[in-house]
């Protein structure tokens, strides 16, 4: 491929990414909104407990779609059809397993978080009750994560975003439906966003019965679905998954952890901390993009190749060209944090003492978004090379790089540690995929 080509691609497959990922943040802030309008604190801070208690769950199930687009992704290059409906059915498969096994330790695993997550009685219970509705989609949910992962793969990030885009809206209508035309009330956020999870695995499955016909008929073919699901035939995804699953382990270390240690601060650091780290995330869903077109696209000219990726001349092209991005991308919104500070945290708040007390963070949120984009375009990379360990061992180096950090700063640098800390764990992740990609066959 050309260079000019090599953009077209990208872009191709980052666009449809990006106008899905822009609808994510807009679900929570409408479910905040209507148990805001119509129920009380508990609601609200029921609803944040309960989003809460389901990121810690299905976050360590990430790989559901990280591995799946990998592989898929090799498997497109090689033209191996076969091999990338028996991911589809594989990771399918695993998502339903997966699911069955959330239902069966739901009770043990809300009450055990709620325990280390004080909060008021009213709190509480409303977030078990939030919780035990949505937990009925977590088959929906996991499988989501796969069929999104294999259309990634296969070079379709259309089909993702229409799923995504879906997923949201109907959750938005729902949710405002159900929690102000009926006698749930607050509490019909949830059901919503059941409703939604299961209203965006029908959309899959029409997508797939349009595009994928044949691919469907393979699958339902008992001799194929008895062959494909042998542990001989699993065991490489296995694998690739339970390093991933390590990887999504030292993620909750450093996120959790970074809530956690500000809500030892008092509520107006917790306050500002959750502010700049929406700030801190809300460049990724760009990024993102980008990150995902990686996957496809190092996974496919990658697998056609029998030399190592680093001297891959396709793959040297793809990598330049989704770094000027990332790149790009940092550096704009660096810019624009730095520019427009005030105006950005005034967005989230009007509490004097939070804006006052915010404008010692500022540089963090000036530097945040360079390191992040790298860090962020090296995952999409390395995870479409399917190098799963050096992903894994990035992160486990990162998540002791925080945590050291943090208390070995804490005492000269109070709150400033965190943001050190945080700043450290990226930096980490960039510095040791940078130096790893060389030895990356």
């Amino acid at each position: 491929m050309e260079l000019i080509n090599i953009n077209r691609e990208v872009l191709r497959l980052a666009i449809p990414s990006i106008l899905a990922n822009i609808t994510i943040p807009l679900v929570g802030i409408v479910d905040t909104a209507i148990a805001g309008h119509i129920s009380d604190a508990s609601a609200i801070g029921g609803i944040a407990v309960g989003s809460t208690l389901f990121d810690l769950l299905y976050w360590n199930f990430g790989f559901l779609r990280v591995g799946t687009a990998g592989m898929t992704a090799q498997a497109f290059g090689r033209n191996d059809k076969k091999a990338c409906t028996q991911l589809l059915a594989q990771s399918v498969a695993i998502s339903g397993g997966a699911a069955l096994l959330i239902w069966l330790i739901q009770w043990f695993f809300v009450t055990a978080v709620l325990y280390i997550m004080p909060c008021s009685e009213a709190v509480a219970d409303f977030a078990k009750q939030y919780f035990h509705v949505r937990i009925w989609a977590a088959p929906a949910a996991l499988s989501l994560m796969a069929f999104k992962g294999w259309f990634i793969g296969m070079q379709n990030t259309i089909a993702p975003m229409i799923s995504d885009i879906v997923v949201n809206v109907v959750n938005m209508i729902a949710s405002y439906t159900l929690a102000v035309f009926t006698p749930l009330g607050a509490m019909g956020v949830a059901w919503g966003t059941l409703i939604a999870q299961y209203t965006g695995l029908a959309t899959v499955a029409v997508i797939l019965v349009a595009r994928y016909r044949t691919t469907l008929k393979q699958i339902f073919s008992a001799d194929f679905l008895r062959e494909c699901l042998r542990w001989q035939k699993m065991r490489r995804l296995f694998v690739l998954n339970s390093n991933l699953f390590i990887r999504s382990l030292c993620f909750m270390v450093v996120y959790v952890g970074y809530t956690a240690i500000a809500s030892h601060y008092g509520d107006t650091e917790l306050a500002i901390s959750s502010i700049l780290m929406k700030f801190f995330m809300f460049f990724s869903y760009f990024v993102d993009g980008f990150a995902y077109a990686g996957e496809a696209l190092i996974g496919r000219y990658g697998a056609k190749q029998s030399i190592g990726w680093e001297k891959n001349g396709i793959v040297k092209q793809i990598v330049i060209v989704l770094f000027v991005w990332a790149i790009g991308i940092g550096l704009q919104f660096s810019l624009l944090y730095g520019i427009f500070r005030n105006e950005f945290i005034e967005l989230m708040t009007n509490n004097t003492d939070i804006l006052e007390a915010a404008k010692s963070y500022y540089i963090w949120l000036v530097l945040m978004p360079f390191i992040s984009s790298l860090a962020f375009m090296w995952d999409g990379i390395y995870i479409g090379a399917t190098a799963a360990i050096p992903v894994r061992n990035c992160m486990i180096w990162a998540a002791i790089g925080f945590t050291i950090t943090y208390f070995a700063l804490q005492t000269s640098a109070g709150t400033q540690a965190l943001y050190a800390a945080y700043f450290m764990h990226l930096l980490i992740r960039t510095v040791y995929m940078t130096i790893k990609w060389k030895d990356i066959q």
